[in-house]
């Protein structure tokens, strides 16, 4: 698999991450050696962008909080401007298992994009109240949208191969849950093989939880609305996009 890291780009979407980007850069780059790896500061406040340039990735800045769907457009189209061939994301937290990167990429073989699954199999990950109840519901209604079964379709460590950077880098939304659950319709909508893998899933190393209870009670209504918006969105909006 060395060959698909060094044609692989790491995203990393960062905000006030100061205190764990640092040591995920520098496990990703032990566990996948000849991967680029970008973070994209998301208007953090704090030493993020100083710590992950020290590990040695590269770095684009924003100048204010665009969340992870406008951070990962940012890769997307670094990706498709400079020649990579697959977008990994990663959370800078250090929740996700770079072990895993092996698996997502060798599943690539076979898809255009892969979901890491918490709930497939790996690990003791676990969910409670609204945001399991959403989980179950997205899943059967996006395991039907793809033609694959889904179980866990918010996961933010993902695979993407050739056509989906293209069409990513034109049509990754940027709302809240939209880099998630409205990603997997617009790629399922413009013909790309979905397909998941087991991964494992860790304690936040630090920074601030994006998920507080205010928003962990909303979340089955903004995750149904999420869902809603995308499927109304017409099919012919998402084109995909010629590699150079």
């Amino acid at each position: 698999m060395q060959f698909a890291f060094a044609q692989t780009l790491i995203v990393m979407p960062a905000f006030n991450e100061e205190a764990s980007v640092a040591d995920v850069v520098l496990e990703v780059f032990a566990k996948a050696p000849g991967v680029t790896v970008l973070v994209v500061d998301d208007g953090s406040l704090d030493g993020t962008s100083n710590a992950a340039r020290t590990a040695g990735a590269r770095v684009a800045t924003l100048p204010f909080n665009l969340g992870v769907g406008g951070a990962m457009r940012v890769g997307f189209r670094y990706a498709l401007e400079n020649g990579f061939l697959n977008v990994v994301q990663i959370d800078s937290d250090g929740q996700h298992d770079p072990d895993g990167i092996r698996s997502l990429l060798a599943a690539l073989q076979g898809a255009d994009l892969v979901l890491g699954a918490r709930f497939a199999g790996e690990g003791d990950y676990s969910v409670r109240g609204p945001r399991q109840w959403a989980m179950v519901v997205l899943a059967a209604i996006l395991s039907r949208v793809s033609g694959t079964p889904l179980t866990d379709t918010t996961s933010g460590f993902r695979a993407s191969g050739p056509r989906a950077v293209g069409l990513f880098a034109e049509h990754y939304p940027a709302e809240y849950l939209g880099d998630t659950i409205e990603t997997l319709v617009i790629a399922a909508r413009a013909g790309l093989t979905i397909r998941q893998v087991p991964v494992a899933m860790r304690p936040r190393a630090g920074g601030i939880p994006s998920h507080n209870p205010l928003r962990a009670a909303s979340y089955l209504g903004r995750a149904t609305l999420a869902l809603v918006f995308a499927l109304v969105r017409p099919s012919s909006m998402y084109q995909l996009r010629n590699r150079p």
